[in-house]
């Protein structure tokens, strides 16, 4: 990745008056993890969305967690209406957002109270003071005011004027106190800038693209940012600035990108290879809508997206493409998948190539909305009345979404199926750099309509994939009947006899299951030929348990780690390599998922690692649970 100047534009040199400032000493750091913390309505998800740009062009490795609340309109200053972004950027590969912040920025109390436990001893805590009023300590529950308490001692804490500064900053622009208050944010994402010293480029130019039809607006967010900017350096609070060094990234075009972005990607990539149009019928649910989003931006694209009424909608719909002759895709949340059940029975039923695609929140029911979880992958594999397996496939980093939404649509199409698509919160908004991939280099989807009505049936099979035919209605010669009650094999008509249901349903199971011979050899992190524990996963836990792996084994601990992204049907190398190993740990945020499939399936005595906070494991968690397992 290509280092773009760290030089500070004109806009933002530190000046006082017309005396320039001598600047401060700049200590360099390897690592820093940051978390922007404040209400819904402060701006945190877009400052710290507009610092990872910036430290993503300062050449930096880059991994996120954004926190949205649960509640939509929350009473402010509560701390249900928390919002919090948290970024970890490097001089070296990162795989996870961090354990815990080394920076914490609070907006007001409420979001000190509710992510000061996670603060490293020592840490640097930068708070908006004004913001400290009696009124906003109750609505937080604080009993006494932590500014003055004590119960801060242990941190580096900075107590900053944010809001008397941006209304000075913007005096003369004669802006009402709300859309004063409103420029806050970038007063503080000019703080921290100049704090980390940042590349400020794509800040400046993303503010006046994003505000260019409000002038004033524009004027006062630049001028909030340039003091922010200038304040860092002029203060005596803070006597020194930082710099992580760029990362030994590998050479290559990079874009920064969210799970949900690349998912979109992935799906505009397999239908431009497959020369197919692409339609998704969804109705909207968190965290799920970025994509529906994303690809209704692609019209020059042969790109359809059909915001249903509702999520049987949403699926019956992209079923209906899939007959026509398009890739169909449906996305959504646990909920949505309860609706969806019956008709992705019908599209099991009638083999046709649909993408699932499931983007796991905690529940059960409406649960907690906007935190991550991995507990649906029972669902996606059983949740279906009747005999009705599909592949399932998980990705395990936001840059991975794209390869595994691709390789969705190549087996759905290859093998006439629907597939799953497992994701979730954390991964769908996180985001990390992307080494964009050589479309050419991507692998080939092949599709071949029948059009020949010579011997033609609509249930024939073909010897090595068992697919059916695609056979595009309106094709002459080719009518054929297809529907929810059992077919006639290979004719298609309605049939009750016993041993034709048997046959066909065996005849699905066995097409599932074939495509094992394409899943990859399993690659084994740490000792190939085993050893003491190996800690198996899958999906988003894939940063945190490889972090906590490598750990371990600088300290000589016999651990390695291997991570799926086919779960059904899994590896056919699996059980051989999980047999290698004195014990077998599965991490995963459920009460034990991929547990119950590996000892059903390999008959091994392994264990579970889990957790259903909605919140991502920490490194430190599964070091500590490895530990355990190596001095049993």
């Amino acid at each position: 990745m290509s280092v773009p100047s760290e030089s500070v534009p004109p806009l933002v040199q530190p000046v006082i008056g017309k005396t320039p400032v001598r600047a401060k000493p700049i200590v360099e750091r390897p690592q820093i993890v940051i978390r922007f913390a404040g209400d819904s309505g402060d701006g945190m998800q877009v400052t710290g969305t507009q610092f990872t740009a910036e430290s993503a062009l300062a050449g930096n490795d880059i991994a996120t967690l954004p926190d949205f609340p649960a509640e939509i309109r929350a009473p402010a200053g509560t701390i249900a209406g928390v919002s919090g972004f948290q970024l970890n950027f490097s001089s070296h590969e990162v795989f996870t957002p961090g354990d815990e912040p080394d920076v914490l920025v609070a907006m007001n109390p409420a979001a000190l109270k509710a992510n000061i436990g996670d603060l490293t001893a020592n840490g640097v805590l930068i708070i908006d003071k004004e913001s400290f009023t009696e009124a906003n300590l109750k609505r937080a529950g604080f009993e006494s005011n932590p500014l003055t308490d004590g119960t801060l001692a242990k941190f580096q804490v900075f107590q900053v004027e944010v809001g008397k500064l941006t209304a000075l900053a913007l005096r003369e622009l004669g802006l009402n106190n709300r859309a004063v208050s409103r420029c806050r944010n970038f007063f503080v994402l000019g703080l921290v800038s100049w704090l980390y010293q940042r590349p400020t480029e794509r800040t400046l130019e993303w503010i006046k693209s994003r505000f260019k039809k409000t002038p004033e607006v524009l004027e006062a967010n630049l001028r909030a940012f340039r003091a922010g900017y200038n304040f860092g350096e002029t203060t005596e609070m803070f006597t020194s600035a930082y710099k992580v060094p760029p990362a030994r990234i590998a050479p290559g075009f990079y874009r920064n990108i969210t799970g949900n972005g690349a998912t979109a990607l992935g799906f505009l990539a397999a239908s431009v290879k497959s020369g197919l149009p692409l339609f998704l019928g969804s109705y909207p649910i968190t965290p799920a809508s970025d994509i529906l989003h994303e690809l209704a931006t692609y019209k020059n694209f042969p790109v359809y997206t059909f915001q249903a009424e509702d999520e049987i909608a949403g699926v019956c719909s992209a079923i209906g493409a899939a007959f026509g002759g398009a890739i169909g895709v449906t996305t959504t949340s646990g909920p949505g998948m309860n609706l969806k059940a019956e008709a992705i029975g019908l599209a099991v039923k009638v083999e046709l190539p649909i993408v699932i695609t499931d983007i796991q929140r905690a529940g059960p029911s409406t649960g907690m909305p906007t935190k991550p979880e991995q507990a649906d992958l029972l669902m996606a594999m059983f949740g279906r009345h009747g005999e009705s397996p599909l592949p399932v496939i998980a990705a395990s980093t936001p840059a991975d979404c794209f390869s595994c939404a691709y390789e969705a649509v190549r087996i759905a199409v290859k093998y006439m199926t629907p597939v799953v698509l497992l994701c979730d919160g954390h991964l769908a908004n996180g985001a990390e750099p992307w080494l964009v991939p050589d479309a050419s280099q991507l692998a080939p989807i092949k599709v071949e309509f029948r059009t020949d009505p010579q011997g033609f049936q609509p249930y024939l099979r073909d010897e090595q994939t068992l697919s059916r035919p695609w056979a595009l209605p309106g094709t002459p010669g080719l009518e054929h009947r297809i529907g929810g009650l059992a077919a006639e094999h290979p004719t298609g008509n309605v049939s009750y006899s016993p041993a034709n249901n048997e046959l066909m349903v065996r005849m699905r199971a066995r097409k599932v299951a074939g495509i094992a011979r394409e899943i990859p050899p399993t690659e084994v992190f740490g000792d190939a030929n085993g050893g003491k524990v190996l800690v198996l996963a899958w999906g988003s836990t894939f940063g945190t348990v490889r972090q906590a792996v490598s750990e371990l084994r600088a300290k000589g601990k016999s651990v390695s780690h291997v991570h799926l992204r086919y779960l059904n049907p899994l590896p056919p190398d699996l059980g051989e390599i999980l047999r290698r190993f004195e014990r077998v740990m599965v991490a995963e945020m459920n009460l034990g998922q991929l547990l119950r499939l590996i000892r059903a399936e390999f008959l091994i005595n392994a264990v579970g690692c889990n957790k259903v906070q909605g919140r991502p494991f920490k490194i430190s968690e599964i070091t500590s649970r490895v530990t355990r397992l190596l001095e049993e």
